[in-house]
């Protein structure tokens, strides 16, 4: 009985109650100016300027995720997530110049995408010069495992897996595994 009772209480929180409060949570972001799909459901998340960001349809997204435009306002969108898309739990988008996330992405928790960088020539203090970067790409059917670092200027092709824990400094072709601190090619997908 006592099993029941936990299981249809686990049931009510995370079905019908995260509908309900995703619900209001997405008509809220859309006011402000985010763009969100069809069936796609907003869990608790953490936006800068909600203009920049970009949802498609039907994506699941897990709780504590960071969608940070570092940047002054401008029109937007920066930050596009394609269809049919999984963020997991505590992913952090800084983005300043743009990153696009394309369909069914599974994107696990915990991963980072930082598309710019402090100068750091001699002389005024790195936080005073400008940042350089270049905007990030993530092409379909792309898996990226728990806490991998995606770099400025970096273009995933589709159909590409990226170890947990890789650290990607350059592009991926399609199709490639890559792992490591920084990420390196180890096999063909077959």
């Amino acid at each position: 009985m006592g099993y029941l009772i936990q299981q249809s209480f686990f049931v009510l929180r995370l079905r019908y109650i995260a509908k309900f409060t995703g619900f209001f949570r997405a008509v809220y972001f859309k006011i402000l100016g985010m763009q969100i799909g069809a069936g796609t459901i907003l869990p608790k998340i953490y936006v800068t300027w909600p203009h920049q960001v970009s949802i498609g349809d039907n994506c699941l997204l897990e709780h504590d995720i960071y969608f940070k435009y570092d940047g002054i306002w401008k029109s937007g969108p920066a930050i596009k997530l394609g269809d049919r898309a999984f963020l997991g739990t505590a992913c952090e988008f800084n983005i300043n110049h743009g990153i696009s996330i394309g369909d069914d992405a599974l994107i696990a928790s915990g991963c980072r995408f930082i598309d710019h960088d402090h100068g750091f020539a001699l002389g005024p203090p790195m936080n005073k010069q400008l940042s350089n970067g270049k905007a990030i790409s993530i092409g379909n059917d792309v898996w990226l495992g728990c806490d991998v670092v995606v770099l400025k200027g970096v273009e995933i092709g589709n159909g590409a897996i990226v170890a947990a824990g890789a650290v990607v400094t350059k592009s991926i072709p399609a199709n490639q595994i890559w792992g490591g601190m920084p990420a390196k090619f180890l096999k063909m997908r077959n």
